[in-house]
């Protein structure tokens, strides 16, 4: 057997031991033995994708909604580059990626040879480990060292206090396939018990706790951990819940929905500071709400890992890996005040989008509601999530996911299939045009490619709206061009490329049957750009004109 077969026989076992279910592949010469050795593995699922930065998005959705690792792999050279985007997502995400790049033998590196470029550390500070595999050799000693680390690449993904994106780079010598020779120097088989390295679970951690408070508030923002447990605690201290939809803590008696709103009018936060704040994961779709979090006296950060926690306003006066919210005795009246305004609120910003007709904040409540139990949502990083921060009413049954590490526009379609093909139920996805143009090779998947349960829902506004609810919008003269960038492409058309189902939808009242279906198909719903800014200034007016006209 050649050392290359070896190396990608035994690697590619161990991570199976170690748990792996999925692996995203994209083709190529340099990468042919891992290739193969996965084509003949029946006990993972291979997902093959002609773009690297598609299939790296990809194995972002695959991992984001298993939590748990999944490997990616490609070629050398550029191949490797273009992974770049997608493993930053990951880092900023903590999502579990097992990123293996083939490589040329550091005898070609740096004399010109093809497609070979510097991938040592390449992905730079966004890895939480990178290993330089080194090129495999047949003598002895080589499969412990190839089994132990696997496992430690595993184990560092999967976290579990950090998880993120793990990069080996595998050097690979010709020959690169099967020489029919299957002697080795050394048994290439693994431990009979399981994994090479077996990882123990640390105990939990020991919970900070809190003095007993009436007046206090939870904040759940992106990739939060243990929400179920937190938001129970926070309903018996009486504490009002402000959750980003992809937070999963819009739920319950004590969700306010409308925070947005409430905390962009001076007076309610004034009148509304906390004794403490604690939030779980990372807010940042509402401009109010950070505002008034970096007010706070007392503002606690829960963070697994306390090397890394998200602080984006500065304000955290204490991190804990775990907090304990006591019951709190007192009457409720910090509670009802909270929930007064929210439903007055509520109620005005309601009113308007039942009457605004097909408008982005209105698809984005209307979608929200009308998805069964045990449905995907996943979000747009740009206006959909925002519209859905602004507009989603309270609900359960529900699970929402968006990249919001960057927040970036890149690989959402291919993240949103990813996110499908690991989730158990009907999925669908809320994004914008560019976004969707951004990815359009996500729609790419070959004949023998697993294929997801996905609607992708398209609002369709001619290019950036989000630009248009922000200062450059005043910018008339080259606003349009180099800002709101209008495309005029017929969606329908794209799809129609790659075969993917599509239908447009030209009236609010038909999009709950328009994405009923089976498979990957696209809805398209057209909207106006500078209607719908016009909208999000009347959605602010109503819902604070309501509060004044209920607290007074």
């Amino acid at each position: 057997m050649n050392p290359a077969t070896a190396l990608a026989t035994v690697l590619v076992d161990e991570l199976v031991r170690c748990g792996l279910t999925d692996v995203v592949m994209a083709p190529g010469s340099r990468s042919a033995p891992l290739a193969l050795a996965l084509h003949s593995e029946s006990r993972v699922r291979l997902h093959v994708r002609i773009d690297e930065r598609s299939a790296s998005y990809l194995a972002v959705g695959l991992a984001r909604r298993s939590e748990r690792p999944v490997a990616l792999i490609c070629s050398s050279g550029t191949a490797v580059a273009n992974f770049h985007p997608a493993v930053i997502e990951a880092s900023e995400s903590g999502v579990p990626l097992l990123v293996l790049t083939a490589d040329r033998p550091p005898e070609l590196r740096g004399t010109g040879a093809n497609q070979t470029i510097d991938q040592l550390k390449i992905f730079g500070n966004s890895t939480r480990w990178f290993a330089e595999v080194g090129t495999p050799e047949e003598r002895p000693g080589q499969v412990a060292y190839w089994r132990s680390l696997a496992a430690r690449a595993y184990q560092r993904a999967l976290g579990p206090s950090d998880p993120g994106p793990v990069h080996l780079n595998l050097a690979f010598r010709e020959p690169l396939i099967p020489d029919g020779d299957t002697s080795w120097v050394e048994s290439l088989d693994g431990d009979t018990a399981g994994s090479w390295v077996r990882a123990r679970v640390a105990p939990p951690p020991v919970a900070l706790h809190l003095p007993p408070t009436r007046r206090g508030v939870l904040v759940v923002g992106d990739g939060a951990a243990n929400v179920r447990r937190y938001i129970a605690a926070a309903g018996m201290a009486g504490w009002p819940v402000l959750s980003e939809p992809n937070g999963g803590g819009r739920y319950g008696d004590h969700a306010i929905s409308t925070y947005h709103f409430l905390l962009g009018m001076q007076s309610f936060a004034d009148a509304h500071q906390p004794d403490v704040v604690v939030t779980l994961g990372r807010p940042g779709l509402s401009r109010p709400l950070l505002s008034w979090l970096r007010r706070a006296e007392e503002h606690i950060v829960v963070a697994t890992d306390l090397a890394r926690w998200p602080d984006p306003t500065r304000s955290a006066t204490q991190v804990a890996q775990a907090v304990e919210i006591p019951v709190a005795a007192g009457d409720d009246a910090w509670l009802h005040s909270w929930r007064r305004a929210d439903a007055a609120a509520r109620t005005a910003v309601d009113s308007l989008l039942d009457s605004s007709g097909m408008t982005e904040p209105r698809i984005a409540r209307d979608l929200a509601d009308s998805l069964p139990n045990g449905a995907l949502l996943f979000c747009g990083s740009s206006m959909p999530i925002r519209d859905l921060d602004q507009a989603m009413r309270p609900r359960r049954g529900l699970r929402l996911l968006a990249n919001r590490g960057v927040s970036g526009i890149d690989g959402l379609v291919s993240t949103a299939i990813g996110a499908a093909l690991a989730h158990n139920g009907p999925s669908y996805a809320l994004l914008g045009d560019l976004t969707f143009l951004h990815d359009q090779n996500g729609l790419i998947l070959g004949p023998r490619e697993p294929r997801p349960d996905l609607c992708l829902v398209v609002v369709n506004n001619d290019g950036g709206g989000i630009f248009s609810l922000l200062p450059q919008a005043g910018v008339r003269d080259p606003f349009e061009r180099v800002f709101g960038t209008p495309h005029g492409v017929d969606l329908g058309y794209l799809a129609a490329a790659t075969g993917t189902p599509y239908q447009l939808v030209e009236e609010i009242s038909d999009l709950p049957k328009a994405i009923r279906g089976e498979g990957l198909r696209v809805v398209e719903v057209r909207t106006d750009r500078e209607s719908n800014a016009v909208l999000h200034a009347q959605l602010r007016e109503v819902a604070q004109a309501a509060v004044r006209d209920v607290l007074g």
